[in-house]
């Protein structure tokens, strides 16, 4: 072949694109890059045209796309486009595991842990969608059993499986919220809430004077005012009219006044990338506090 048209070797190729010769060589005896012609001495010589079918073999490698898909790109019988499809979504579900992987080391980094408590947060966050699925089967079958009411439904809503992309505070609030369902007497606690924490005019009640108790009882914790001192006394009938019954209301407090309760929230509102409502347990221990000391009997 004598036409004027420039030849490279493999050598001068290596030299032009910055490629390794073996690495030509190799692409070259797949049949990739098929010589254009040999010289006289047997060389591979390759023109122009070779050289950006070489540079597009370089490109479609570097995507990370094989040979074999090289090849049918290359010779026309499947579309680019659609490799590229496959490939971009190859590529998402991989960047999701590594985000997931980097949000649980960062979990751990934060707490740190032991090695076992990291292996455990990974196996949590890295739980299929069904065995993640199971847990809260499990959990709000056995919080809900024979409780007629919408509430385990709206719940088992809310505790949808970790997203796809989740972010740390989401990684850590996820197996945070796995350990706590699986604690059995946290399980109890929540069913005898749903038993005999509402449904009653003393829910309705402490539901009414939520407000005034996060302002006065609130206060009063923050400005540390003993419930049984003669102050609390001031702001408890702030909160509750010295005449007005209260023993229901104690009995309710007694019920659903739990930290781990309110975490539990707390946490289904951070898997669901909602910002959690401030702290509200303190202000009601503070009440029920003070009710004890000042209205008992």
């Amino acid at each position: 072949m004598d036409d004027g048209a420039e030849l490279f070797t493999i050598g001068q190729l290596a030299r032009l694109t910055g490629l390794r010769a073996r690495t030509i060589r190799f692409w070259s005896d797949n049949g990739a890059v098929p010589p254009t012609t040999r010289s006289a001495g047997g060389y591979r010589l390759y023109d122009a045209a070779a050289v950006a079918r070489l540079d597009l073999v370089r490109t479609l490698r570097d995507l990370g796309l094989g040979l074999d898909e090289v090849h049918r790109v290359l010779d026309r019988q499947v579309d680019l486009a659609d490799v590229a499809a496959v490939h971009v979504r190859a590529l998402d579900a991989e960047m999701r595991a590594l985000r997931l992987r980097r949000a649980v080391l960062n979990a751990v980094a934060q707490r740190r842990g032991t090695p076992e408590g990291m292996a455990l947060m990974h196996r949590l966050a890295t739980l299929s969608a069904r065995e993640r699925q199971r847990i809260i089967d499990d959990f709000i079958g056995g919080v809900f059993a024979d409780v007629r009411s919408e509430d385990a439904a709206i719940v088992a809503e809310w505790m949808r499986e970790l997203p796809d992309d989740p972010s740390p505070e989401q990684v850590d609030a996820w197996v945070e919220l796995a350990e706590l369902v699986a604690d059995e007497d946290f399980g109890r606690k929540l069913r005898h809430v749903v038993l005999h924490g509402g449904g009653s005019e003393r829910l309705e009640f402490g539901l009414a004077i939520r407000p005034v108790v996060l302002e006065h009882a609130g206060g009063a914790v923050e400005e540390g005012i003993a419930a049984d001192s003669a102050l609390g006394r001031v702001v408890l009938d702030r909160i509750v009219p010295p005449d007005e019954p209260s023993s229901d209301l104690v009995a309710w407090l007694e019920v659903v006044v739990d930290a781990r309760i309110e975490r539990y929230w707390q946490l289904l509102s951070l898997v669901n990338g909602r910002v959690p409502g401030p702290p509200t347990v303190p202000a009601f221990q503070w009440l029920l506090a003070a009710l004890r000391a000042h209205r008992a009997g």
